[in-house]
């Protein structure tokens, strides 16, 4: 009887084997090029920005981020209202099988709200990306110097 049970219990291992193999969505999105972008002295929020890449067969979501920064963290996005961007916060960032999405200045970002103290360029912010499924995904994301802007148009009248 106990050749049995063990027999069963070691047979039950194997057959359940194939669901704990499941990927989940922390296996199957990686993360490429994430920066914080430097605040200017004296202001409390700015944003974070990288892409996602789904190497799975389904779609994926970020539906909360974390960060050592802020203390707040927010998932956003720029719309155009009447002609004027504003930013919104959304509940999720969508993530398609076998596609990429990417998070940048003017569109999709995560937002650090109530910095904690002044960032400094070269440093890096600890972020953890939560997805659909529970899953997580740490990374270290250096902060930038903004882009430079763009140079002034010339006005001729």
């Amino acid at each position: 009887m106990k050749q049995l049970l063990t027999a069963l219990a070691v047979t039950s291992i194997f057959i359940a084997a194939p669901v704990f193999a499941a990927s989940t969505a922390a296996d199957d999105v990686s993360v490429s090029d994430a920066y914080v972008r430097l605040a200017p002295p004296g202001q409390a929020v700015t944003g974070a920005f990288m892409t996602f890449k789904n190497a799975g067969d389904k779609d994926h979501k970020v539906v909360k981020a974390d960060n050592t920064a802020s203390k707040v963290t927010e998932l956003h996005t720029h719309t155009n209202e009447g002609g004027m961007m504003k930013m919104r916060q959304v509940k999720d960032i969508d993530i398609k099988a076998k596609g990429e999405t990417a998070l940048k200045p003017g569109g999709l970002h995560i937002m650090l709200i109530d910095l904690k103290q002044s960032l400094k360029e070269g440093e890096n912010v600890s972020m953890t990306i939560t997805f659909e499924d529970g899953s997580s995904k740490k990374l270290e994301a250096p902060i930038k110097k903004p882009q430079d802007m763009m140079p002034m148009m010339d006005h001729k009248h």
